[in-house]
């Protein structure tokens, strides 16, 4: 089982497609998206909670992993497995 996965993107975002394509590859089935795209209130909130303004914005579980280059550099670390089968 993997942890729960959160992704703040846009509809027309090709960094939040590379982070959903390797999330997928790593075993995660189900991404809980929220669009910032379609409601200021929510970009604000993205904004204030995890201090960026820039998507995908990724929580795996309750860890604020950061963007697509953030989650590309956990993969090549060898800790992104680990942090989604925690």
């Amino acid at each position: 089982m993997t942890a729960q996965v959160l992704m703040y993107c846009t509809a027309v975002c090709p960094y939040c497609n590379r982070a959903e394509q390797l999330l997928k590859a790593r075993g995660v089935d189900q991404i809980e998206k929220i669009r910032i795209d379609t409601d200021p209130q929510v970009r604000d909130d993205m904004i204030t909670r995890t201090g960026r303004r820039t998507v995908p914005q990724i929580y795996i579980g309750d860890t604020h992993v950061g963007g697509f280059d953030d989650l590309s550099a956990l993969d090549a670390a060898g800790k992104l497995t680990p942090l989604l089968n925690a």
